[in-house]
């Protein structure tokens, strides 16, 4: 969970414990649901969109409604004809025991594929780590960290993220300026940070996760550049899905229609907030 700077690499304790106290919970609440509900008997109210998200983490999430994770949901919302409501929290440690995993809602927009505190759907967009620096500052045309004309340049690298291995590797981290990777984004945002000190010229570029690095990049005057980074050794991009409970895979199944049938408009979405789309072969998709 994203968060994605990226999600895969942020690991929480107790997922066994709190999974079985709620697959237990789960089987008393269904057997007491009116029969003939289907998929509905998984959820706590049927009737509602239940989001579980980050208060003030843009691109992905707000309480106004901003983010693209924000679209993404009133979009499965209207097709399944219902309202939307949000469960919100920051997204530090505690995230899915206090909002999935206490009920209070039944899916996270955005997790990596593969997340072990929850159960994923399919992948609704893939993405990579980029390079973000001002234009015509001599990086244009960069495709790689290993591209000697960064070897002086002070790079912003958010700490424990793996482009920071590449760093290490091509000889970098010692001019480089960390950023914090898990902070409470209702006080803090140190992605938000990097891209500012990048456009007054305190650093000289930056490695963030594509959708921050496409959605902050857009917004600063001028617009900065954004190199998604393709050819590295190691990987730089990941599927992203949503998450539900592991008891819940009608609920599940139910999601993974949605996500196929609307995948052009949920395109649509993440390329109006900057999101760099990779497809199955890993390579940029262009407008």
């Amino acid at each position: 969970m994203m968060r994605l700077h990226c999600i895969k690499h942020i690991r929480r304790a107790g997922l066994i414990v709190a999974v079985a106290g709620l697959a237990f919970a789960l089987a008393g609440r269904a057997s007491a649901q009116a029969p003939g509900l289907g998929s509905s008997a998984e959820l706590v109210d049927p009737k509602v969109f239940r989001v579980c998200a980050d208060p003030n983490n843009l691109p992905f999430s707000n309480e106004a409604g901003e983010g693209f994770e924000n679209k993404v949901a009133e979009l499965f919302a209207r097709k399944l004809g219902q309202p939307t409501s949000y469960t919100y929290f920051p997204q530090v440690v505690g995230f899915v025991r206090n909002t999935l995993n206490a009920l209070r809602c039944d899916v996270i927009m955005g997790v990596a594929v593969g997340d072990t505190l929850v159960q994923t759907t399919n992948p609704y967009y893939r993405t990579t780590y980029a390079l973000v620096f001002r234009p015509g500052s001599g990086l244009d045309g960069i495709e790689s960290l290993a591209d000697p004309r960064l070897k002086p340049d002070h790079i912003g690298i958010v700490a424990g993220t793996p482009p920071a291995t590449v760093l290490v590797k091509n000889g970098l981290m010692a001019l480089a300026r960390p950023y914090a990777l898990v902070v409470d984004t209702r006080i803090d945002s140190p992605t938000r940070t990097m891209v500012n000190d990048i456009a007054s010229g305190q650093i000289e570029a930056g490695v963030l996760w594509g959708p921050i690095a496409g959605f902050y990049a857009q917004q600063a005057t001028p617009k900065l550049t954004v190199a998604p980074l393709l050819k590295e050794p190691e990987q730089m991009d990941f599927r992203i899905a949503m998450g539900v409970r592991p008891s819940d895979q009608e609920w599940k199944r139910r999601l993974n229609r949605l996500i196929a049938e609307n995948q052009p408009e949920i395109d649509r979405i993440l390329q109006e907030y900057g999101v760099p789309l990779l497809d199955e072969q890993g390579k940029l998709i262009t407008r």
